[in-house]
This record gives C-alpha cells, sequence and structure tokens, in this order.
C-alpha cells in the first residue's frame, strides 16, 4: 500500500468488507450530516405514513462522507430491496430500461456517480422518475415504434459529487437534495468510537483525537486510518492505543498531523522550493512532482484549497502563507505578493 492511498477516499479491495460492516445501519446510528439527516428522516416518515415510495432523493459532496450509506439506510428505512449501480455504467438507454423494467414496487434503485450517465439514459430517467413509464423504441428509421411500459413505484436515490454537472430537468425531478459536509474533528471521533467498538479496539481519548485531525473531515478516511493505526498496535504488541502509539503509526505511513500525505507535501514543497511560491501552471507543477495534472488537480489540490495552503490564480498555482508556515519555511516578500493575487475558483491554466 502507498502512503498517499490512505488519504484518498477510494475504498481499496482488502477493506471493503470491513468498509459495509462498520456502515451505519439506520439514521439513529448515522453520525454526522446533522441537518441532512433530520430532513431525510422526516421524509421518510411522512412516505411511510402515506404508504407511498419515498420521493427521490438526491446526495451530493466530496467523496466518502457517507452518500452510499445514506442510500443503504433510505432502504432500510423504508424495508425495501436495494438495487445498487453507477452512472458510467450506464452507457446506453437500452441499459438504464433493463434495470427499470426489472425493478419490483417499492424497491430503492441507487445510481452512484449519477452525473457521468449517458444524455440518452437521463433522458429516458426524466419520464421514469415523473412517470413511472419509459417508451421502449422498437425498429429503426421510419418504422421505428415506440412501445410504452409502464413501472412499479420506486425511490430513485442518486450521488455525485459534481452537482453542478447534472442537468437542470434531472436535478428539478428529485424531491429531496441533500448537500453533505465535511465533518468536524468531533464529529470523526464520535464515528471512530463507533468503530473501535465494532473493531473491539482500545483507545484513549487522546488516540482518538490524533486519528481524527489527521482523517482530512472524512469518514472513509478516519476508518481506514484507524485500521492501519490497529495493525501498528498489533505488530508492536500495544492494547491500548494511546496519541503517541497513533501518532508514531501514522508518522510511518507519512500522514502528517494536518492529514497531509506524500503527494500533498510534494506539491507544497515544489511551490516553495522550486517555484518560490508560484504562480505556476498546473502541467509544470505536475511534471515537478512526477505526477499526472489530473492527479494533482483531483486528488491533491481540493484539500489544500480547503486547507488554505494553496491558491489558484489566473496565472497558476501559488503558495499561501500557510503553507510555509506548515513546511516551517519563512515566506519571502516577492512571494506575498504573489500570494496577494486574485484568485479564480474556474481557472483553467495550465
Amino acid at each position: 500500500m502507498k502512503a498517499a492511498d490512505l488519504a484518498v477516499p477510494a475504498p481499496e479491495p482488502g477493506d471493503r468488507e470491513l468498509d459495509a460492516a462498520l456502515r451505519p445501519k439506520n439514521l439513529d446510528d448515522f453520525v454526522g450530516q446533522e441537518r441532512v439527516r433530520k430532513q431525510l428522516s422526516l421524509v421518510l416518515a411522512a412516505s411511510k405514513i402515506r404508504g407511498r415510495s419515498a420521493d427521490h432523493v438526491l446526495m451530493s459532496g466530496p467523496p466518502g462522507l457517507g452518500k452510499t450509506t445514506l442510500a443503504m439506510i433510505v432502504a432500510a428505512e423504508m424495508n425495501a430491496p436495494l438495487r445498487i449501480s453507477s452512472g458510467p455504467a450506464i452507457q446506453h438507454a437500452g441499459d438504464l430500461a433493463a434495470i427499470l423494467s426489472s425493478l419490483s414496487e417499492g424497491e430503492v434503485l441507487f445510481l452512484d456517480e449519477i452525473h457521468r450517465m449517458s444524455r440518452p439514459a437521463e433522458e429516458m430517467l426524466y419520464m421514469a422518475m415523473e412517470d413511472f413509464r419509459v417508451d421502449i423504441i422498437v425498429g429503426k428509421g421510419a418504422g421505428a415504434t415506440a412501445i410504452p411500459l409502464e413501472l412499479p413505484p420506486f425511490t430513485l436515490v442518486g450521488a455525485t459529487t459534481r452537482a453542478g454537472l447534472l442537468p437542470g430537468p434531472l436535478r428539478d425531478r428529485f424531491g429531496f437534495t441533500g448537500h453533505l459536509e465535511f465533518y468536524s474533528v468531533g464529529e470523526l471521533e464520535l464515528v471512530l468510537r463507533r468503530s473501535a467498538g465494532m473493531l473491539d479496539l482500545k483507545l484513549t481519548s487522546a488516540g482518538f483525537a490524533e486519528i481524527a485531525g489527521r482523517s482530512r473531515g472524512t469518514p472513509r478516511i478516519a476508518n481506514r486510518l484507524l485500521r492501519r493505526v490497529r495493525d501498528w498496535a498489533l505488530v508492536h504488541g500495544i492494547e491500548t492505543i494511546d496519541a503517541r502509539t497513533a501518532s508514531a503509526a501514522l508518522d510511518m505511513y507519512e500522514v502528517d498531523v494536518r492529514g497531509l500525505d506524500r503527494l500533498d507535501r510534494s506539491v507544497l514543497e515544489a511551490l516553495v522550493n522550486k517555484f518560490n511560491g508560484g504562480p505556476v501552471g498546473l502541467s509544470t507543477l505536475a511534471i515537478a512532482v512526477g505526477e499526472e495534472s489530473e492527479t494533482v488537480e483531483t486528488v491533491a489540490e481540493p484539500f489544500l484549497v480547503r486547507e488554505g495552503l494553496l491558491g489558484r490564480t489566473p496565472r497558476g498555482r501559488i503558495a499561501l502563507p500557510a503553507a510555509w508556515e506548515h513546511l516551517g519555511l519563512k515566506m519571502p516578500r516577492n512571494a506575498v505578493a504573489a500570494a496577494m493575487l486574485p484568485f479564480d475558483e474556474d481557472d483553467d491554466e495550465q
């Protein structure tokens, strides 16, 4: 395992069974996202009182915050079966028609990364969500015939990491939309306490705080770091994990006190040491750290920007004062001037 992988929300094959076991099974056990949890609870409770399928639900937010878990909870709370698919797997309208036609009444259909679904499938989904009907086209050209197919009432739960890419007509057909936010350290400690109990681990309060503080506000990362700390403690014969043990374990995996991994620090060090704090183009920065531009932009940058360590300007990426401080370096005057450049969230500088 690469050290950088510990701070990337994508699950690893060996951890999938544990991830599934650690997922909360109902809203009462779900930690954090208080606003979304209360709103969703009300939607589901009202649906059960009416005796009808719940409204379609859209969950948006960064990876690892609980979108898939909430989809499973929706099915569990409604006592309904769950069908799981994803946007990239539905590239033709026929793929979606096959899934929809096999749904049973009240079933929950979860589509992960729904924004990556093909346009023909999206257009078919409009009618399915609103009228519970799809038109199957038989034949081609002038002889083509549309055969209407009635669908049983179902609940669609869509998840997306990029809600802005969803077309308006699709977004408007969801009865409830919830945006998941990053977790606070206190909320992550609650997640870790629950997971530690299920894994039969003993941690001190300081041990929980140490892991939570390095988890980048993401429960999936927190649970992954907990397992790596568990492994380190097991090998070293330590029964109770305290802050010192957790710190030593995570230092070995190159996850620092702010949750930065090897790639994050490489980006900051290249900006500071090779380019005097920037500005520098994305492709040049990627070459300097030996990674693809897409990797730097999608894996490292979001966290660094959120932490106030890196800025995106019309002229390129720059290291902010907090980056110099985190690396233990003094910020030169010309870097101060660069840090005062206007930011541009839609910067396409390469």
